[in-house]
């Protein structure tokens, strides 16, 4: 087996796989590293870190819905000072990738932690701009083409970490948001976050969220992200990282054939913490099956019918 056949380059940093965790559903990697090897995968993505501690949402704030999950969590975390006393430590000891997930609710939060973030030993920064659950700031960003763009040209003059720019499904032109992210420097773009749901309990008549609305994910919203991957694809020239829904080796590589470079588990972690090794196995699988020299041959290689 050739050992390069996933390893992948998004922005000048090298990934042995295209497999990553996605934000809010791994917290650091503590937690799952009693169950998986952290060092098999091709990044680890943090969960959303701020400036000061946020509490997040009132509960309840998860329900199960057919085919996934609705969350109103709020973004909880301790803030930035504990993420880099105790987070970066601890993933420094595996041979991954670090992408720290970083949010806000004014442009002045994000710059305090991405100023913060200059000097640690961290790959990339993912800016969540895109977060259905936060009432101030994150997806108001996300959904106004002009915010998006001021606010990717600020963290990059601010950033010495490539940045990836974390885009909301909750817009009616995905690819107006794409572009204003590659006009204001983003160097990637991650996508799909989730998309906004409420769920009601019919005997109480009651929201089953505290929040009322939460972020839909799992499998029921993979066929939406596969269509804006696509979408932002023949929309801009930086690269993709794709999630929505992946539970499986097919769907990750759904997703690359649509465009993306690299993609996220999220919400099956919940259910199987090896998830994302078992899709590592099936794409090397693919590979080799396929006759690839490396697993980048398909990104963007769907065809007509």
């Amino acid at each position: 087996m050739n050992k390069d056949i996933l390893s992948i380059n998004i922005a000048g940093v090298e990934f042995r796989n295209p497999v990553m965790t996605a934000s809010g559903t791994f917290g650091s990697g503590m937690e799952y590293s009693e169950y998986i090897d952290l060092n098999a995968l091709g990044a680890v993505v943090t969960k959303g870190v701020a400036d000061v501690p946020w509490e997040g949402n009132a509960v309840p704030r998860v329900a199960e819905t057919p085919s996934g999950m609705l969350n109103a969590i709020g973004l909880q975390n301790p803030g930035i000072d504990t993420f880099i006393e105790r987070d970066i430590p601890f993933l420094k000891q595996f041979d991954t990738k670090i992408i720290v997930n970083v949010c806000g609710h004014t442009e002045e939060e994000y710059l305090r932690v991405v100023e913060r973030l200059k000097d640690q030993p961290v790959d990339m920064l993912e800016i969540n701009i895109s977060c259905p659950n936060v009432r101030e700031g994150g997806i108001s960003f996300g959904q106004d083409p002009h915010g998006v763009e001021s606010i990717t040209r600020k963290i990059k003059e601010t950033a010495s970490q490539p940045v990836i720019m974390k885009l909301s499904p909750n817009v009616t032109d995905i690819t107006e948001i794409a572009r204003a992210a590659e006009a204001g420097g983003a160097d990637a773009l991650s996508l799909i976050n989730t998309i906004t749901g409420m769920k009601i309990d019919v005997r109480t008549r009651r929201f089953l969220l505290a929040n009322r609305t939460g972020g839909l994910s799992g499998p029921a919203i993979h066929p939406v992200a596969v269509r804006m991957v696509w979408q932002c694809a023949q929309a801009v020239r930086i690269p993709i990282i794709g999630m929505g829904g992946v539970q499986s080796a097919e769907d990750a590589l759904e997703l690359m054939l649509a465009g993306a470079s690299a993609v996220a588990v999220g919400t099956a972690l919940f259910a199987d913490p090896a998830v994302p090794l078992k899709i590592v196995k099936g794409m090397e699988a693919y590979a080799e099956e396929q006759g690839l020299v490396n697993i980048s041959e398909i990104t963007g290689a769907v065809k007509e019918r």
